[in-house]
């Protein structure tokens, strides 16, 4: 019953005039921002967290988490109307969204895109209302091993799961490392690799960085593809809405099973899109007739939509528990946390129960507020893609430049973000992921300090990760995830070889 009176009183928070107004313009903010090229959750996120540092920390992650709500909506529109998917999950919607657009019915597409999203994130917000301080208080019984441990694992899932080269995921992991040392030493107060430039001395700042890794490498990307945009009327109107609404209940299985596999699927760096492509392919496999998917059919759109959002909000609950974030996004926002002044982990529950439950509660409400604008201004956000891109690249740079040299007023701050955006375009280019070294430049301090903290608690032995029970644990599967890329090729290898005549014969 706590947890149901804590949510309350979220609400009270939430439902305040200035965080409504604060999730409206997040929300609307953050659409805008997921249909426009070369932008996304967490580009939008990393730009305006600067803007949110003279705000109460409850509105300005209210703000950051609507931003994210309304760019996770406005990617279905760019993938549906226009065949140009807005975040990486959001590719398996345009198997049949963009099919369904050419065909005229637009309007449905994207009222089922936007339901499916509404109903997968209120899954993940529900299970997180109730599975959240279950986790925290467990959490809370962490010392300085158990939380390296809990980092290390952060790191190696992002090996070991994170898809891709996990060799360039490693590369990427020791850069941020790398970076995260340059300044000065948390502990003996030395200066490392700051090769006698004064400006060194307070390091790199995330947020420059994030800024430049993510909004001007994907500017520098667009440039060169040059991107141009042919889109499909949305034919979106009230009674398409409710039409559409009265055909959807028939795919409540999809629903269901989508929304379990994002949630499962968002603990793990990455997670919405191998959740959205799990989805679709789980809805095609299952389905009467698997032979209409790929030329127009709802329940394609249905599935992807379904679990990408559901996984995208289950990556907060590691955020807020442990301090581990899910996604490129969560990882942004746990940065500001620590801005802030706030400890992400289970400490948070028991000193900030306002913050929490606020953030929590505004999750419901600004779950509901996107669903409703999204399916209002449809129209309009799709217009938006009518502006030249030779003139929406110079706003986005600019606010660019605006959101980096906030940080510190200092211009310094500009040249490291474009130097930063030319490290992302070129990431980019040669594949390389870059949400682990956003995260190793994060949670760099925080490992490294509590890496010393337990070999101060052990004298120096090694042996403390392992003979401490939850830390053991942990770092057993730590270690796990580290081998996974080398022990799975064997095992198919293995899988793969022929069975000898006998045996043969046997069966």
């Amino acid at each position: 019953m706590t947890g149901i009176e804590n949510l309350f009183h979220g609400f009270q928070i939430a439902v305040t005039p200035f965080n409504l107004f604060v999730a409206v313009v997040g929300i609307m903010l953050g659409t805008i921002i997921g249909v426009l090229p070369g932008l996304g959750g967490a580009n939008g996120v990393a730009i305006l967290l600067p803007l949110t540092f003279t705000m109460p920390p409850t509105s300005a992650i209210i703000l950051l988490t609507s931003l994210y709500w309304g760019a996770l909506f406005g990617g279905a529109i760019t993938s549906v109307l226009f065949n140009i998917p807005g975040e990486p999950w959001s590719v398996a919607t345009t198997f049949d969204g963009y099919p369904l657009a050419r065909q005229g019915l637009g309007g449905q597409a994207l009222t089922a895109a936007f339901t499916s999203s509404f109903i997968g994130a209120l899954f993940s917000i529900v299970l997180i209302t109730f599975f959240a301080p279950l986790l925290a208080e467990v959490a809370l019984k962490f010392g300085p091993p158990e939380f390296f441990a809990i980092q290390l694992l952060t790191f190696s899932s992002f090996i070991g799961l994170g898809g891709g080269n996990p060799l360039k995921s490693l590369v990427s992991i020791v850069l941020g490392f790398i970076l995260a040392a340059v300044g000065l030493d948390i502990v003996t107060g030395q200066l490392r690799m700051t090769f006698g430039l004064v400006d060194l001395m307070k390091g790199f700042d995330f947020i420059v960085a994030v800024i430049g890794l993510f909004g001007i490498g994907e500017i520098l990307l667009s440039v060169e593809e040059g991107l141009s945009f042919k889109g499909t009327p949305t034919g979106m109107n009230l009674r398409v809405v409710l039409d559409t609404w009265k055909v959807l209940p028939r795919y409540y299985r999809t629903f269901v099973r989508g929304a379990f596999i994002g949630f499962w699927m968002g603990f793990k760096p990455g997670g919405a899109t191998p959740a959205s492509f799990m989805s679709y392919a789980f809805a095609k496999r299952f389905s009467k007739h698997p032979e209409r998917f790929g030329t127009g059919e709802l329940e394609g759109v249905v599935a992807p939509e379904t679990a990408a959002h559901a996984a995208g909000v289950a990556a907060m609950l590691p955020m807020l528990t442990l301090g581990i974030p899910g996604s490129p996004t969560a990882a942004v926002m746990l940065g500001g946390l620590i801005i802030w002044g706030l400890q992400p982990g289970p400490l948070l529950f028991t000193e900030k129960p306002d913050f929490v439950w606020g953030l929590i509660a505004s999750m419901y409400t600004g779950n509901i507020i996107g669903v409703l604008m999204v399916l209002a201004f449809v129209p309009f956000f799709a217009a938006i893609l009518r502006i030249p891109f030779a003139i929406l690249t110079p706003l986005i740079v600019a606010i660019c430049a605006i959101g980096s040299y906030a940080v510190h007023n200092s211009m310094i701050d500009i040249w490291y973000m474009l130097i930063f955006g030319v490290v992302g375009y070129v990431f980019k280019k040669l594949d390389y992921p870059l949400a682990p070294l956003v995260l190793a430049l994060v949670l760099g301090d925080l490992a490294e300090n509590a890496l010393r903290q337990s070999l101060i608690m052990s004298q120096g032995s090694l042996a403390i990760f392992v003979t401490r029970p939850i830390a053991g644990a942990i770092t057993a599967v730590a270690i796990f995830f580290f081998v996974l890329p080398v022990v799975t090729p064997w095992w198919r290898r293995r899988r793969g070889t022929p069975l000898p005549t006998a045996s043969l014969r046997e069966t």
